[in-house]
């Protein structure tokens, strides 16, 4: 029983399921599918050698990632589109104080399963890590996504997570390079990043490359199995939850960035437990 059905109990706090989710990084929500039509689910039987990446991906210009008629394009944007209005409303119900601070990155439909092995040991999301984009600097603002197994055969999705950010960072640390003077500057001019990388990032791609390359930690890791059901979905900070996407065929994602700021509890955020960490300003 809740706190707030007990006679004479103070009502929770408005944040908090913000403070639960920021606190556990990660939270499931069965009672909550994304359905697909019946026009959108033939999008689930497209020729996976039509993708040229894991997904098909929109950024909100334009659909990346398959070769296919403009009309199954269309399509797939029209989908993405849906999904990526369906998760801003499912993130601003669960939290909402959120909603004026949210901005939406790209929306993908995954038809691989996550099973296959990918091209390399650092794009292997088979192995446990916290999420960093080489290609584009946060600055400190939290990787938020929206996951739903849109499976059409009732096939779970399975996913594995690890220890509390804060532990696995101290793990670590020790291993991780600072940016070289003037490497920010050069990488954005050669167009290798969009906006230039800070010291948070460095460290979070360093977290990211450190943990996927070190096999004994793969192995040893304390970590719990979770299988999402077809049609459960799922919000998750992936750049504080220590994850790994062990298989399953078939998912909508929606990535937001999330400025420190607009937290209920700002000192939970990745930049905030590595500056705590290394003494020194990220961002």
């Amino acid at each position: 029983m809740s706190s707030s059905s007990i006679k004479g109990a103070a009502a929770p706090s408005p944040d908090f399921q913000a403070l639960r989710l920021e606190a556990e990084s990660l939270v499931r929500l069965p009672d909550r599918p994304f359905r697909l039509s019946p026009e959108e689910s033939r999008l689930l039987f497209l020729d996976t050698r039509q993708l040229r990446a894991k997904s098909a991906s929109f950024d909100g210009r334009e659909v990346r990632g398959v070769v296919a008629p403009q009309a199954v394009v269309t399509d797939i944007e029209s989908l993405l589109r849906r999904f990526g209005d369906w998760a801003r409303a499912t993130v601003v119900d669960l939290a909402p104080r959120y909603v004026d601070a949210l901005e939406a990155g790209r929306a993908s439909l995954r038809l691989r399963d996550a099973a296959d092995a990918p091209l390399s040991a650092r794009k292997d999301d088979r192995r446990l890590h916290v999420d960093a984009f080489a290609s584009q600097p946060t600055g400190g603002r939290r990787i938020l996504r929206v996951f739903a197994n849109i499976n059409p055969w009732g096939e779970p999705r399975l996913w594995r997570v690890a220890e509390p950010f804060e532990v696995h960072a101290r793990r670590f640390l020790p291993r991780l390079r600072d940016l070289w003077p003037g490497e920010s500057q050069i990488l954005n001019a050669l167009g290798l990043t969009r906006g230039r990388r800070t010291r948070y990032d460095a460290l979070m791609l360093g977290l990211h490359d450190a943990a996927k390359g070190d096999l004994d930690y793969q192995r040893e890791a304390n970590a719990t199995d979770i299988a999402f059901a077809a049609g459960e979905s799922w919000v998750v900070f992936t750049d504080s939850a220590v994850h790994a996407a062990l298989k399953g065929r078939f998912a909508l994602e929606q990535t937001f960035y999330l400025p420190v700021e607009a937290m209920a509890a700002p000192g939970a955020a990745p930049l905030r437990v590595l500056e705590r960490l290394t003494g020194r300003m990220l961002s």
